[in-house]
């Protein structure tokens, strides 16, 4: 039985990088051409020049906020419902449009395994032949058919089970035997117990690829005490597979038609290799064609490579959202304002805006880096927090290396007794 889905997961790092730069010209220039929205967007840019990442991270990033507004202009107007973001138009070419919060509309080529999930299904031991409960929603969000796509391409046979209805779906596993499970971690748990209960033998039940929210390691731990070897997966309605986990449980390895960064929360600087930050993805699918799309994540890039022997970098997981917007006596503080704080100093680097006090009474405190400390510099950004702000606050100098790497830029803490 072979290890990998396919060749594309073993060929070297610097293999993987010349071909997705060697991509990225012709996918900017197909986005310009094929849509509206990025042509704004890119408007300008010869895309023959993007071939680097130093090149791509030129380019602005576009984030979900940013899409959803565009979407409702253009709805509004009686125009596009997908904003000019999408390249495809209705018909053969598109299988499906989707709904997820906002509302977003999204489409689905009609490609196999358009989601490029099997590599993800595959690592997490699932095989030809093989019957998968799906569990995630069939009703106007994506989700279920991400995972279902993933599971043809492997091969197996899916049981469109849905979400609810607990006993039905335990039923339908006591006769139609799976042997695995797609789905939220929070909902199989709920199952497994639930057969516990019940004296329901479902230990057909052997492996899972789950998503949709987090899984902790305590939580892997309880279901392996279960039988169930869970994997989790790391996909948008927007994006597709973006990562996902392997046997070696040490992060998730990125799929490998993705170009991933790690930026600046607020910005679309990138940031040193290891520092956590929003996850940035430009996408090489041809339908969808976003670059430098912000998914509002935070993450970080780990070193080296997967044990298993997958060579594509990885990234720690989920380690929360990006977008730490904060009200501040009755003004919105953006992380891309402490962005822009620190920019006018050459000599900072890092920076951390703390809010602290209680109710009414808020008080702000900017820490930033510095590795030599210049006289008047804190009282310089002070008068620059008052000018991008409106706010009056406080900054503490600090060494390089001792703000955390959390990827926050903006911390609540505050007391809300």
């Amino acid at each position: 039985m072979t290890v990998f889905f396919d060749a594309l997961e073993t060929r070297s790092p610097a293999e993987r990088e010349a071909a997705h730069m060697a991509a990225l010209p012709g996918q900017i220039a197909h986005a310009q051409a094929h849509s509206a929205a990025m042509a704004e967007m890119l408007r300008g840019v010869d895309a023959a020049t993007v071939n680097s990442r130093a090149a791509l991270a030129q380019l602005p990033v576009t984030r979900k906020s940013e899409l959803l507004e565009r979407q409702k202009a253009l709805r509004a107007a009686g125009g596009d419902a997908f904003g000019g973001f999408a390249a495809l138009v209705r018909g053969p070419g598109m299988s499906r449009i989707f709904a997820s919060p906002g509302p977003i509309y999204e489409p689905e080529g009609s490609t196999a395994d358009y989601w490029r999930t099997g590599r993800a299904l595959y690592a997490a031991g699932f095989r030809a032949g093989e019957l998968v409960h799906n569990s995630f929603s069939y009703h106007m969000t994506p989700g279920a058919f991400i995972l279902e796509s993933g599971a043809h391409a492997v091969g197996c046979t899916v049981f469109p089970a849905g979400t609810g209805q607990t006993e039905q779906q335990l039923e339908a596993m006591l006769d139609l035997q799976p042997n695995g499970y797609t789905g939220t971690p929070s909902f199989l748990r709920i199952l497994l117990e639930k057969a516990q209960q019940t004296g329901a033998n479902i230990g057909c039940l052997t492996k899972a690829s789950v998503g949709g929210e987090a899984c902790p390691p305590s939580l892997t731990a309880w279901f392996q005490e279960q039988g169930v070897d869970v994997y989790q997966t790391y996909a948008t309605a927007d994006l597709g597979l973006v990562a996902y986990e392997t046997s070696a449980r040490q992060g998730l390895v990125l799929e490998e038609s993705v170009i991933v960064e790690i930026v600046r929360p607020g910005t679309g600087d990138t940031v040193p290799e290891g520092e956590v930050g929003e996850l940035v993805v430009t996408t090489l699918n041809p339908a969808y064609p976003l670059i430098r799309f912000g998914t509002g994540d935070l993450s970080a890039i780990l070193p080296g490579s997967c044990p298993t022997g997958r060579t594509a970098p990885r990234i720690k997981g989920w380690m929360g959202r990006a977008d730490q917007t904060t009200k501040i006596k009755g003004m919105f503080v953006h992380p891309s304002q402490v962005a822009d704080m620190a920019r006018r100093f050459p000599q900072v680097g890092k920076a951390r805006l703390v809010v602290s006090g209680e109710m009414a009474n808020d008080s702000m405190c900017l820490q930033v880096e510095a590795a030599q400390a210049v006289d008047g510099l804190a009282e310089q950004m002070e008068a620059v927090m008052r000018e991008i702000t409106k706010l009056r606050g406080t900054v503490q100098v600090v060494s390089p290396g001792t703000l955390p790497n959390d990827g926050k830029v903006i911390e609540d803490a505050r007391s809300y007794k």
